[in-house]
């Protein structure tokens, strides 16, 4: 090994017992998880983004694996593993390498093999303390490893969420909108189609199809995609199944049949995903906007003030923090608050840190049900450039 690759990789390790130091006085209990994982599971839930990126092949018995993009979801399966209930409460650290495909020249900040030194708490219901906690414990160990410059970004899909239930609009344009949250242009096109002219895209399906499904027997729908697919010799794309083709199509089929939403519903929507502001002032700015547009969305908000009060008390500075409505990591589990730590040496693109709420994502792993869960890791190799300040040599 080269002397100065030699150097890399112990500044590499120090900071990491640095920060796995921190994380285990908080009551984060050391593991390991396999490098290895099921690929179904990651490809059920990481999102398209994700999916794209991840190493996956097949071992000589034909099953299905990857390299794992990250280290949360193995965690929450070591975690069911131990606790097949998924009902106690537990919290992990680790420090461990991670696999994703980077296009060629994307630089040393977007490695294709990178490690993740970070925390995961389970089943803790007591939300906003749980995500102030992870908050302030990340802040600690990236202060203990010598970070002093950087700037926190946070959002909330919870709120989002809580805004979308509370206008007038069919339950799959709620659920179409949250899953195009993460594509912010296909959001924008979406929102202006439900708007203006809702039934479009249902144009687009061959009339014996679409003549041959009703939106009131999904069921008898599916095989009816199924039946002419195979008559006219077509073949999924990707990995869509036909069950995913079907449920599209009846949103269409379904759409063509609905008002389309109204203005003051897609202003509230718009201007809400357009905020940005400072942490502090953020729920003033939301609540301003709900009461302007008559929808009540104050539980949501008092959790956000909830969390924030906690962070600060826990010493977090809150100052250095922006609120963006529009963000929500590059992860699709996502569920409610998320956050990432930003260094003036690497920017927005390659934050040093950063994590969130994924209250789904036990269950989508084996869990019988839904298990309250937050976390968050540090990207080592991206903190060496960031302490370093020279930008991205790591």
């Amino acid at each position: 090994m080269p002397a100065e690759t030699a150097r890399q990789f112990e500044a590499l390790e120090a900071s990491a017992q640095t920060l796995l130091g921190v994380f285990t006085r908080a009551g984060f209990e050391g593991v390991s998880p396999a490098i290895i994982q099921p690929a179904g599971v990651f490809l059920d839930v990481v999102g398209e983004k994700l999916r794209a990126r991840t190493y996956v092949f097949s071992d000589p018995d034909g099953d299905e694996l990857c390299m794992r993009p990250d280290l949360t979801v193995p965690t929450c399966r070591l975690h069911l593993e131990r606790h097949p209930d998924a009902s106690v409460h537990a919290k992990y650290s680790y420090n461990g390498p991670a696999f994703r495909f980077q296009p060629q020249g994307s630089g040393r900040a977007h490695t294709r093999e990178f490690r993740q030194t970070g925390i995961e708490s389970f089943g803790e219901e007591d939300r906003e303390h749980a995500e102030a906690e992870i908050v302030a414990t990340l802040v600690s160990g990236l202060e203990a490893a010598g970070l002093s410059s950087y700037t926190m970004r946070f959002g909330d899909l919870g709120i989002l969420r809580a805004i979308l239930r509370a206008v007038d609009m069919p339950s799959r344009w709620r659920q179409r909108l949250m899953h195009l949250f993460w594509h912010p242009p296909a959001f924008k096109a979406e929102l202006n189609r439900l708007t203006l002219e809702p039934g479009a895209a249902s144009a687009q399906i061959p009339k014996a199809l679409r003549d041959a499904i009703d939106p009131d027997d999904p069921e008898a729908a599916e095989a009816a995609v199924a039946g002419y697919l195979e008559e006219n010799g077509i073949e999924t794309v990707g990995l869509r199944t036909v069950a995913e083709i079907t449920d599209n199509l009846l949103g269409r089929v379904a759409d063509a049949r609905s008002e389309p939403l109204s203005a003051k519903t897609a202003q509230l929507i718009a201007s809400y995903v357009a905020i940005v502001a400072p942490a502090r002032a953020s729920a003033r700015r939301i609540r301003e906007l709900a009461t302007l547009m008559g929808v009540n969305v104050e539980e949501a908000l008092g959790a956000c003030e909830r969390r924030l009060e906690l962070m600060a008390r826990s010493g977090v500075d809150i100052d250095r923090a922006e609120f963006s409505a529009d963000f929500g990591r590059a992860l699709e589990y996502y569920t409610g608050f998320v956050f990432e730590v930003v260094t003036p040496e690497l920017g927005r693109r390659s934050p040093v840190a950063g994590g969130g709420r994924y209250d789904s994502l036990l269950k989508a792993v084996g869990a019988p049900q839904n298990v309250p869960a937050v976390g968050a890791a540090v990207h080592t190799n991206r903190l060496l450039p960031a302490l370093n300040g020279n930008g991205g040599a790591s």
